[in-house]
């Protein structure tokens, strides 16, 4: 029970991976804050949270607004008391062909998947700080450090994480804070059936075939489960992770050495 006695907030913890972060977490002792928008699958990742044995908060969060960042912290510190762990979970996706990204598709993927990453990050910081210990983990992806014809927003979205991660981790690492970041490849969950469906459509694939294909390009040879996140996720959040900062760690069955 390596956090034992902790705090974690997981953005986007309503599915997929931060469900599943949720849960790792709790299992490592922690007590979790559901920072989510969608209240069914919120209170589901809660249920499931108690029944590791944990205690589990829901607040509803839109990780785009600062006012309910700052909320989201307040009601954090008066139902628990003390804010530990922050995993900046939540994320969007949208493709495009390059002449074909609009503006309002490029601010809607950086407000989500960048601003919203750094403005979560400082308003935990201020506790975190005052406590002279934290620990940050951040969502970015195996697309924050590949190109890509089809989703350049995404992209650089993920690279910039990859960037914030690496300042943050300098600017806080004397306060005793540690701010890390994972890079996932191909994860089967809701966002990567609207991946598949998206990106087989500008490629002239079905998604079913723009699946399989994506599969075999994986060195390892299959998809990736929300779980392989979350216990790596797990790992940087606890203490056996002491002296690591600023990593961005790929977690994509080999794609990235891969080519």
């Amino acid at each position: 029970m390596e956090l034992q006695g902790q705090v974690a907030i997981v953005t986007g913890a309503g599915r997929g991976i931060g469900r599943a972060t949720a849960l790792e977490l709790a299992r490592m002792g922690a007590d979790i804050v559901v920072a989510e928008l969608d209240a069914g699958g919120a209170d589901k990742t809660a249920a499931l949270v108690q029944d590791v044995g944990r205690r589990a908060a829901v607040i509803p969060t839109d990780v785009t607004k600062r006012t309910e960042l700052a909320a989201m912290v307040d009601r954090t510190l008066a139902a628990f008391g003390r804010i530990d762990v922050l995993v900046n979970n939540a994320g969007i996706y949208r493709a495009a062909s390059t002449l074909e990204i609009t503006e309002e598709h490029w601010d809607a993927i950086m407000t989500i998947n960048a601003k919203a990453v750094f403005f979560a990050t400082q308003a935990v910081l201020p506790t975190m700080i005052a406590a002279k210990r934290g620990a940050i983990v951040s969502l970015a992806s195996m697309a924050g450090k590949v190109g890509s014809r089809t989703n350049l927003p995404y992209n650089a979205s993920k690279a910039a994480v990859i960037s914030m991660t690496k300042s943050l981790a300098l600017a806080h690492a004397a306060d005793g804070i540690r701010v890390n970041c994972v890079c996932p490849g191909f994860v089967e969950t809701d966002m990567w059936t609207m991946v598949a469906r998206e990106q087989s459509a500008l490629l002239g694939q079905t998604p079913e075939e723009f699946t399989r294909r994506r599969q075999e390009s994986v060195p390892l040879g299959r998809m990736e489960r929300p779980e392989d996140v979350a216990n790596v996720i797990g790992f940087l959040a606890s203490p056996r992770a002491a002296y690591m900062t600023g990593q961005a760690l790929s977690v994509d069955g080999g794609l990235v050495m891969h080519g």
